[in-house]
Formats: structure tokens, sequence, C-alpha cells
């Protein structure tokens, strides 16, 4: 089962679909590729840190470390 992202970024009191815009949005202009490509493999694809390591050839720290980068930055964007 893969994660919902809007979950903990998403304001309850607007549609879901304004929020989805409102993340693609951010998503697009605040985060580096790479924060992105992390961010739509763990969340959308439903990937694992170390798959997505282990496919990337990088170590999981770095797979960790750029994920919660990229998630605070969308809760700093993000905020209601």
């Amino acid at each position: 089962m893969t994660k919902d992202i809007l979950s903990e970024y998403a304001d309850p009191y607007l549609p879901r679909s304004v929020q989805l815009r409102r993340l693609q949005r951010v998503m697009e202009r605040e985060l580096t590729p790479w924060q992105r490509e992390v961010l739509r493999a763990i969340y959308l694809e439903g990937r694992t840190q170390s798959q997505l390591a282990r496919d990337r050839g990088v170590n999981c720290s770095t797979i960790c470390r750029t994920l919660h980068r990229a998630e605070a930055r969308l809760r700093r964007y993000l905020r209601y």
C-alpha cells in the first residue's frame, strides 16, 4: 500500500483537488529534481528507501537525508 503524501501536508478545509494542485505546484517550484524523484518513488510508487538506494547506486542514508529535506521543505511551503 502506498503512503498518502497529502495526509501530512494537506489543509483539511480545502477540497482534495485543490490540495493536489497546490502540492504539485510546490514540488515543481521548490524541490530539486532529485528530491522530487525520491518523493515520487517513496510516496507514489510505494518503494522503500533501500530499494531506491540500491536502484540508484547510492547509500540508503542519502535517500533518507534527501527525503527528510524534501519533506521539511514541503512542510515549510504548505503551511496554512
